[in-house]
């Protein structure tokens, strides 16, 4: 048992070593992300705050809103239309993930577009936490090394764990492990006590987040996902890992393509009749829904897909996705998350659990705290190794003094 410990032991301390500084950028990038949703609602809402008394309470048809957009921004080809069931919030226009526009819904008015220096910003911290900035030629090479330190830092989770575990329970034990200790603390011994000691709290919350990020990283992994309550993955894996709803909100390269498509092949903007009565009928779909998005179709004849959402836009779990045929505004498809099978609930879930956001802002704040107490884990762990080669070096030169 004492040689399987050193050896965990060793193997702990190497690991730690070697992908110490990439834990370390993810985990601070984690932490520099925690809010980034909120952060750019904030930048985008500022200076777009709709007063109520510019319009009354009654907001603009749909195809009005969309006419008086077209009528202000005739070059730019609509992709998608959302309101939110805030009364003060701006209608949003999505041209590309990163481009929107905002409307007043009540008076039609062009408010303005999408921050995109706060959007800059977090697509650079986006980057090195996925592939360490590396440019996009080297991406593939970033995002293995991230993936095999993820996967390493699930190690020293484990590893520490049992490392950690001690032979003898005692009082003084536990009371060192829950709380920092005795006062007055310093080197080795302090940088030891933190590193217990978060490690101890922060445990749970840590492994959530770096299994996730397993799963996402890793192809074997999500399969094992489904494997794990029996279940196969599913045919398809273009959308691996995307939350019901998602697909309706195309990623920016999809969007592009879709948007420049449009710009060529469309030279009359498509009819927006009909739109109103299957908005009516898509907010009737659930009631109390927080966001509700219509996918503008690409073509006359083509259903609409809607994206309802009860949660805060990070909660797959309260995100449900509306297809209405065009013409009649009849039901072509209905997915909620509890229609998934149990293995592609599990996915999704895991998805945002890996930014805290499954459990709203309090997850978000949790996992915002615990990847500084990452930061901080790989801090002393470093720290203590330096301390113990440092004062190796120093026996063997006394040694050979002697």
């Amino acid at each position: 048992m004492k040689l399987l410990r050193n050896i965990i032991f060793w193997i702990h301390l190497l690991v730690g070593w070697v992908g110490g500084s990439v834990i370390m950028i993810m985990s601070v990038t984690g932490l520099l992300l925690t809010y980034e949703r909120q952060i750019i609602a904030w930048a985008d809402h500022r200076n777009y705050h709709v007063a109520l008394s510019s319009g009354g309470l009654t907001r603009l048809p749909v195809e009005t809103l969309l006419t008086k957009f077209r009528e202000a921004k005739p070059y730019l080809i609509p992709v998608t239309f959302s309101l939110s069931a805030d009364l003060h919030a701006p209608a949003v226009i999505g041209i590309t993930k990163n481009e929107s526009v905002f409307i007043d819904p009540y008076t039609g008015e062009i408010l303005g577009e999408a921050s995109q220096k706060v959007r800059s910003f977090f697509r650079v911290i986006t980057a090195w936490h996925r592939w360490l900035g590396m440019p996009e030629e080297y991406r593939t090479t970033g995002r293995t090394i991230t993936g095999i330190c993820n996967l390493g830092f699930l190690f020293l989770l484990v590893s520490g764990f049992y490392l950690w575990w001690p032979r003898k329970w005692t009082c003084q034990k536990i009371r060192s492990t829950l709380w920092r200790g005795k006062s007055g603390l310093t080197g080795k011994m302090r940088e030891l006590c933190w590193h217990n000691v978060i490690g101890f709290w922060f445990l749970v919350p840590l492994f959530i987040i770096v299994v996730s990020g397993v799963v996402i990283s890793y192809q074997w992994a999500d399969t094992l996902v489904y494997r794990i309550v029996g279940e196969n993955p599913p045919a398809s894996r273009g959308n691996r890992g995307r939350p019901p709803g998602t697909d309706g909100l195309l990623r920016v390269k999809d969007m592009n393509t879709v948007s420049g498509a449009r710009n060529a092949v469309q030279k009359i903007p498509l009819p927006l009749e009909g739109l109103d009565r299957l908005w009516i009928r898509a907010e009737q779909q659930v009631s109390g829904y927080q966001n509700l998005s219509m996918r503008l179709p690409a073509s006359a004849n083509a259903p609409v897909t809607f994206i309802i959402d009860r949660g805060d836009g990070g909660q797959p779990q309260k995100r449900s996705k509306l297809i209405l045929e065009r013409k009649t505004a009849e039901i072509v498809g209905w997915e909620q998350f509890s229609s998934y099978p149990l293995g592609q609930q599990l996915r999704f879930l895991l998805r945002f659990a890996h930014t805290g956001e499954v459990a709203g802002i309090a997850g978000q704040t949790i996992a915002g705290i615990v990847s500084a107490g990452g930061a901080v884990l790989v801090w002393t762990g470093l720290a203590i190794t330096w301390r113990r080669f440092r004062a190796r070096c120093r026996s063997g030169e006394t040694l050979r003094h002697e």
